[in-house]
């Protein structure tokens, strides 16, 4: 199987010399519009839906990594996932100590390229049903689709949705979701 890394890049190397792909307009995420000539902190510090996750990537202290060049594709779960994490999961995750595991979480939701939903539904086609997503946090996730529903698997089993895709970025893309996915630990 190939890696989501080569793929993504092949992937972003076809479309350059395409002449790029044409995506619709961003869609609002979290009461805000998201512009396409922002980075991803510069919008999703705008997400009401997001909050958790913004204060959690300055806890941990990835808002310079995440406003970088990127290319990123960043899988962003909502406040409503962080809150069906067990009772004071949020908490103890936030407080300086565990910034290891914070950290190690949120880069887990982080892939080194772009990838658009159609990107990811071809790579899990020609995969035979399942793709394996290497993060930059080092977890391998299993992506999957039902028609246009794609979904994520951590290494636990959880599965998490992605609930609106295709978020365009100065420096990748967002698909929100609707859980939080967690490497074995």
């Amino acid at each position: 199987m190939r890696t989501i890394t080569s793929t993504f890049l092949a992937a972003a190397a076809a479309a350059f010399m395409l002449g790029g792909v044409a995506h619709a307009e961003n869609p609002m995420v979290g009461g805000a519009p998201m512009y396409a000539n922002k980075n991803i902190v510069e919008n999703a510090v705008n997400s009401k839906d997001h909050t958790t996750l913004v204060a959690a990537v300055k806890a941990a202290g990835l808002v310079e990594t995440l406003q970088g060049a990127g290319p990123f594709t960043v899988f962003a779960p909502t406040n409503e996932a962080f809150a069906a994490l067990p009772a004071g999961t949020v908490e103890t995750l936030l407080k300086p100590e565990n910034k290891d595991q914070l950290t190690k979480i949120l880069t887990c939701h982080v892939v080194g390229a772009e990838a658009f939903a159609a990107d990811i539904k071809k790579m899990i086609d020609d995969d035979e049903g399942e793709h394996p997503v290497k993060t930059v946090g080092g977890c391998v996730w299993t992506a999957k689709h039902d028609g246009d529903k794609i979904t994520i698997v951590d290494e636990n089993g959880n599965a998490a949705n992605v609930t609106i895709a295709d978020v365009d970025q100065s420096n990748g893309v967002i698909h929100v979701i609707d859980a939080v996915l967690l490497p074995k630990m």
